[in-house]
């Protein structure tokens, strides 16, 4: 195999990313925007020992489960990955790739099958960040972005591209929430002109942003919650009132008469609904902005707040410790980042852990790596449940469910 090389050959899966995997010359050939069961001809831009990347020629013969994709920009925007999906098929593939990690990553021999709980495919996406941009002359304009109708701002809002550093003036965004396709439309949001960056947050009667009012209100089930543009809050507030059913669920399988911990809690979202099934709570967060907010959410007297990261947390609590405020936990929700739990945190829970544990992933990878060593230390993975967060797109949202 060399650079520049032209193959062709069949699509057999798509894998962490969104890309599809083709075998050629005994290398896993990875290539953007190809289906399972497509035949393509590609051409081999990057190679290393034992995988490649290749650049879609051409569609020899396209899978069943293809569709057309129903955004102009898909393609060339970097934001949506699987459009070319059924969304049946995304769903297949996700599912898939979630039990995949945890045989090949997780070195599971058996597991609960994952529930899927789908998604609106579009007009989900309540939380988008946006570049304000000059418009690009033609002359400097790559063919790969496109200069939607209807972009007449002198300073439209866009996103990356795809293949290069280079922002795309976006008119419209179908997986947007209607709130923020009407800020799209009319081009009336009026940013403080020192922000090249922000984020945008709609649901319902609620529009917030960074650079303008931040600050809002959203409704989740019952519950009304504070939150803030510039602090993480998730992005499909649909799927999300899925999930925290599913968390009271397992919450209800633990001493109600011990307290309980929100690990990663951001603005308290799980902590409200949960908190009150339990004698105390405790919720640790590094990020200041998000614990205040919490701290508004959970005006209750039972609640303890600790600004740190969760290995600093682990720390001042030690091991074994019996003096009062530092006794046994009866439930522990868990929600990291992308880079899953610490080794610290993996083994104080392994060591000082509650008798139920909840985890909520948004990476398979990290996900199969913490229950590995979570079930060799003494937890049993009771619970899988899939839900799609971000539809036409490759990511994937767990809740896992261990018991002691």
């Amino acid at each position: 195999m060399r650079m520049g090389e032209i193959f062709t050959a069949p699509v057999e899966r798509i894998v962490s990313g969104g890309a599809g995997i083709v075998r050629y010359r005994g290398k896993s050939v990875f290539i953007n925007l190809t289906a399972p069961g497509d035949l393509v001809t590609g051409r081999i831009i990057e190679e290393n020992k034992d995988w490649a990347w290749a650049e879609l020629l051409e569609i020899s013969e396209p899978s069943p489960l293809r569709k057309t994709p129903f955004c102009p920009l898909y393609g060339s925007c970097g934001g949506c990955s699987l459009q070319h999906l059924s969304y049946e098929a995304q769903l297949a593939e996700k599912s898939r790739m979630l039990r995949d990690a945890l045989v090949r990553l997780g070195s599971f021999s058996s597991f609960p099958e994952p529930a899927i709980h789908p998604s609106a495919p579009e007009g989900y996406r309540n939380r988008m960040q946006f570049h304000r941009i000059k418009p690009i002359p033609p002359s400097r304009r790559s063919r790969s972005v496109p200069s939607p109708a209807g972009s007449r701002r002198p300073f439209p809002l866009g996103f990356k591209a795809r293949k290069s550093g280079e922002l795309i003036p976006v008119a419209d965004c179908p997986v947007a929430d209607p709130g923020i396709r009407r800020v799209l439309a009319e081009g009336t949001l009026p940013i403080a002109p020192d922000r090249d960056r922000f984020t945008v947050y709609a649901r319902g009667n609620t529009l917030v942003y960074e650079g303008g009012p931040s600050r809002g209100k959203v409704t989740l089930l019952d519950r009304e919650l504070l939150m803030d543009a510039g602090v993480f809050f998730q992005s499909n507030g649909t799927a999300l009132e899925l999930l925290i059913p599913e968390l009271l669920e397992a919450a209800g399988g633990a001493d109600p008469s011990l307290p309980m911990a929100d690990i990663y809690c951001g603005v308290g979202t799980f902590a409200v609904f949960l908190g009150e099934y339990f004698s105390r709570i405790d919720l640790v967060e590094e990020n200041r902005q998000a614990l205040s907010l919490a701290r508004e959410n959970m005006p209750g007297g039972n609640c303890r707040f600790f600004p740190l990261k969760a290995d600093q947390w682990v720390k001042t609590r030690g091991t074994g410790a019996k003096s009062p405020g530092k006794g046994p936990y009866g439930f522990i929700i868990v929600d990291p980042p992308r880079q899953g739990l610490s080794g610290t945190l993996r083994q104080w829970l392994i060591h000082e852990g509650p008798p139920v544990l909840a985890y909520v992933s948004c990476d398979p990878a990290t996900l199969a790596r913490d229950s590995r060593e979570l079930c060799r230390g003494g937890y049993g993975l009771e619970k899988l449940s899939f839900h799609d967060f971000y539809p036409q797109t490759a990511h994937i949202e767990t809740l896992a469910v261990f018991k002691k």
